[in-house]
């Protein structure tokens, strides 16, 4: 196994989904989980049982997952807040008089927050980034979003390496960090790397134009995904759909 990026390099049928098929299952699975009654526990549980088997016919590491995990903090953060600050009926737990109406907007965020993060994560561990951009692109995204998306992915890095060297420019010259009379030189080195980004995607696009780029990028994919792909790939968001439905009806 091998990682590009956020890819995680295995062979497995949900990487061999097409990525604009991934795309609509990701959008109508959030869509599914954001409209499902907080209050409603079982469905969530059927939802993050679902995930739990997406990750697991993927071959994603457990360790992997659980790292990018790290992104939702600041949202956990304000979930275990909401208990403490909202207002309304109060309720004893552990000793601690809590808000109900925060208690539960708390598994809310917490709920809905999770199951869309570790989808997400689904998404980019299974989809190398020009597979996104191609599948962006056979679902009709303006060809100009689509482009710039595509420097934005191939020149990330390039800027980040930018921004490397100039800390080591920075240290090697006496910067310690972390004092206040130091922002001015972070804030010139920012205002730098600006400068140097702008005048690189300036040279960039002469470069384009002299080999003839007239506004549109080459297109990145002709295959589209035949019926079946679309029917295997969408199986967990239309049961998701489902389930929401179901929420909505039965309830409790």
């Amino acid at each position: 196994m091998s990682g590009d990026g956020l890819l995680v390099a295995v062979d497995s049928r949900v990487h061999r989904v097409p990525a604009q098929v991934k795309l609509v299952a990701l959008f109508v699975f959030v869509l599914a989980v954001v409209s499902t009654p907080a209050p409603v526990f079982w469905a969530f549980g059927l939802y993050a049982a679902m995930l739990v088997a997406a990750v697991v016919v993927a071959k994603l590491p457990v360790h992997v997952v659980s790292r990018r995990l790290a992104v939702e903090t600041p949202f956990i953060v304000f979930a275990l807040l909401l208990p403490f600050v909202a207002t309304g009926p109060r309720i004893d737990v552990l000793g601690l008089e809590l808000s109900q109406s925060g208690v539960l907007g708390a598994w809310n965020v917490l709920a809905k927050g999770t199951l869309g993060v570790v989808a997400a994560i689904l998404l980019s561990a299974t989809t190398a980034p020009r597979d996104l951009l191609a599948g962006l692109e056979r679902l009709r995204l303006p060809a100009t979003l689509v482009a710039i998306l595509s420097f934005m992915i191939r020149y990330l890095s390039v800027v980040s390496d930018d921004l490397h060297r100039m800390r080591i420019a920075r240290e090697s010259r006496g910067y310690a960090g972390g004092r206040v009379g130091h922002l001015k030189a972070v804030a010139g080195g920012v205002g730098g790397l600006f400068v140097r980004s702008f005048e690189r995607g300036e040279r960039v696009h002469l470069a384009m134009r002299s080999r003839g780029y007239t506004g549109r990028m080459p297109l990145l994919s002709q295959a589209g995904a035949v019926r079946s792909q679309w029917l295997e790939g969408l199986t967990i968001s239309l049961l998701a759909v489902l389930i929401a439905v179901m929420a909505r009806v039965v309830g409790l």
